[in-house]
């Protein structure tokens, strides 16, 4: 069983950043494919980045959403545990429930789509005002 525990949401002005972070549970951290997806209100929930383990703790294959491709940046540190998603230049589209997912098993460009994951986060709230 995978824990994850999202954190970093808030309310901030377009054009402003803010760094979400995913604490995980588990001893194999480093092996997990993670994303970070978003849902809007009256809207689906949506892909928004992904990292996924190539076999090797230094490489890992990321993947973006074209609408946040250059502006977000996922990342994480084995070390803590933690994935986490700079998100610079947020626009008000970007307003959302943004939710960690990990899956102990490599997705590749599977990573993509929330199916495939086996763990969700209870999700943080990002607001972006105009």
């Amino acid at each position: 069983q995978v824990q994850l525990v999202e954190s970093g949401g808030g309310l901030v002005q377009a054009g402003g950043s803010l760094r979400l972070s995913c604490a995980a549970s588990g001893r194999t951290f480093s092996r997990y494919d993670m994303g970070w997806f978003r849902q809007a209100p009256g809207k689906e929930r949506e892909f928004v980045a992904s990292i996924s383990w190539t076999g090797s703790s230094r490489f890992y294959s990321t993947y973006y959403a074209d609408s946040v491709k250059g502006r977000f940046t996922i990342s994480r540190d084995n070390t803590k545990n933690t994935m986490y998603l700079q998100m610079d230049s947020l626009k008000p589209e970007d307003t959302a429930v943004y939710s960690c997912a990990a899956n102990q098993y490599p997705l590749g460009t599977r990573t993509k789509i929330g199916a495939e994951y086996d763990y969700w986060g209870q999700g943080t709230q990002v607001t972006v005002s105009s």
